[in-house]
C-alpha cells in the first residue's frame, strides 16, 4: 500500500505587524493605485470600516484624524491659473470641489441681446451667443439674481452698448470685445408698443433705466465693468456694413448655461510616485533617461565612473508608462499613484481670481453639508 503524501502550504515570510496596522503589501493596496504597463490595479477606495475587521484594524474616518491630514499646499499661483495639493482627502471630496467650480459658483454673463440694427453675416443668434460667451470682470457677489418678473435695476442687470459701422469705400473692420460699453444707468433703447394691432398713437414703451447710476455705487467708483479681454473678436464688418446692438447681462450659474461657469476648466490627478525597485546603474540609468519623454528620471555620480538612475521630477510624469513597456523594466521601476493626494488646477475666466474661486466652492459645500445635518436633525 502506497503512502498518502500530504501537500505542503507555503508560508509566506511575512514581517510582524504591530496590532491595529495593516501588513506592508495591503497598505500599499490601500493608499496607492499600481500602473502596470496593462491596466492600472488597486484602484478602489476602500470606505467601509469594517473592510479589515478580520485583522482587527478599524478603517472607519474619524474628524479628529482627517484634521491632522488634511492639508493644502499653493504651489504656484497667477491672476488667472493656481495649482494647489489637497492632501488627506478622497476622490469624493476632490470631485466635488471640481463639480462646484464647474457648475455652482454665479458669475454675470450676457444673456439678452436687443438688435436695433445687424447687416453683418453674422446672424443675430450667432453673435448673441458669442456675446455671452465673452467673460466679464466683474465681481457676481455685487448683484442678486434676477428673475422673469423682476425689473431690471442697478443690483440685478448690466447693460452695455455696441454699435459699429463699416463706411462704404473703407477697407473691412474687426469688431472686437472692445466695442462693448458700459451703460451705468441702464437701457437707452426705445421699444415699439407690445401689441402690434394697438393703435400707432399709443406711447412707445422704453426699459427701464436704473434709479441711480452703477458707476456711482461705491463698489464701481473706482472698478468700472468690462470684458475681461478687449480682443475677442465678435464679427467681421464689410463696406456698408452695421452692428448697432445693446446686452443684458445677469447673474447665474454654469449648471443653466456654461456661459456661466467662472473657469476655463477644474482639474486635479493623484500625486505620482515613482519608485526604483533596484539599483539602475550606468547604461541602464542611460537606457531609463531616454525613455521619458518628460524627462522624469536624471542620472547622478556616484564616482569612479559609475552612474546612477534617480527620480528628479516625479510630479512631471504623465503615466504614460514607457519607461515599463518593455519586458523586465516593470521589477525594476514601480510607477504609482497617492490615493489621497490631489494636484489640483484652476484656470479662471478672470470674473474671480482662483483662489477666491475656491474658497467660494468651500463655501458653498459647507452649506450643503450644514443644510444636510439640519435636514436629519
Amino acid at each position: 500500500m502506497k503512502e498518502q503524501k500530504t501537500a505542503k502550504v507555503p508560508v509566506w515570510d511575512l514581517p510582524d505587524v504591530p496590532k491595529g496596522f495593516l501588513p506592508p503589501h495591503l497598505q500599499l493596496q490601500k493608499s496607492r493605485v499600481l500602473c502596470t504597463p496593462d491596466a492600472p490595479i488597486y484602484t478602489e477606495s476602500l470606505q467601509y470600516s469594517g473592510a479589515y475587521a478580520a485583522m482587527g484594524v478599524d478603517n472607519s474616518m474619524r474628524l479628529e484624524e482627517f484634521r491632522n491630514n488634511f492639508r493644502v499646499e499653493v504651489i504656484k499661483l497667477t491672476e488667472d491659473d493656481m495649482e494647489f495639493d489637497m492632501i488627506g482627502i478622497d476622490a469624493a471630496l476632490a470631485n466635488a470641489f471640481r463639480r462646484i467650480l464647474i457648475s455652482e459658483l454665479p458669475t454675470m454673463a450676457i444673456e439678452k441681446v436687443l438688435f436695433a440694427n445687424n447687416t453683418s453675416v453674422v446672424q443675430d443668434e450667432v453673435l448673441a451667443h458669442r456675446l455671452g460667451l465673452i467673460p466679464l470682470k466683474v465681481d457676481p457677489r455685487l448683484f442678486n439674481y434676477k428673475s422673469v418678473n423682476d425689473e431690471p435695476n442697478e443690483k440685478n442687470t448690466i447693460v452695455f452698448k455696441l454699435h459699429a459701422r463699416c463706411e462704404r469705400g473703407s477697407s473691412r473692420i474687426k469688431v472686437k470685445s472692445d466695442e462693448l460699453k458700459w451703460l451705468p444707468n441702464g437701457s437707452e433703447f426705445i421699444l415699439s408698443t407690445e401689441n402690434p394691432t394697438q393703435d400707432s398713437t399709443s406711447k412707445p414703451k422704453t426699459y427701464t433705466s436704473f434709479n441711480c447710476s452703477q458707476d456711482s455705487l461705491p463698489e464701481f467708483v473706482n472698478n468700472s465693468i468690462a470684458p475681461k479681454d478687449d480682443d475677442i473678436l465678435l464679427a467681421k464688418l464689410g463696406p456698408g456694413q452695421e452692428i448697432e446692438l445693446e446686452a443684458h447681462a445677469v447673474k447665474g450659474m454654469g449648471k443653466t448655461h456654461a456661459k456661466w461657469s467662472p473657469v476655463a476648466t477644474a482639474w486635479y490627478r493623484m500625486l505620482p510616485e515613482i519608485v526604483l525597485l533596484q539599483e539602475i546603474e550606468d547604461e541602464q540609468a542611460e537606457q531609463l533617461v531616454k525613455k521619458c519623454p518628460v524627462r522624469v528620471f536624471d542620472i547622478e555620480d556616484i564616482g569612479k565612473g559609475r552612474k546612477r538612475a534617480t527620480v528628479a521630477r516625479p510630479r512631471s510624469c504623465t503615466l504614460c508608462r514607457e519607461c515599463i513597456r518593455e519586458n523586465g523594466w516593470d521589477e525594476l521601476v514601480s510607477l504609482r499613484r497617492v490615493k489621497d493626494h490631489f494636484i489640483f488646477t484652476i484656470e479662471s475666466t478672470g470674473a474671480l481670481p482662483p483662489e477666491v474661486l475656491f474658497t467660494e466652492a468651500v463655501k458653498i459645500l459647507e452649506d450643503k453639508c450644514e443644510r444636510v445635518i439640519a435636514e436629519h436633525s
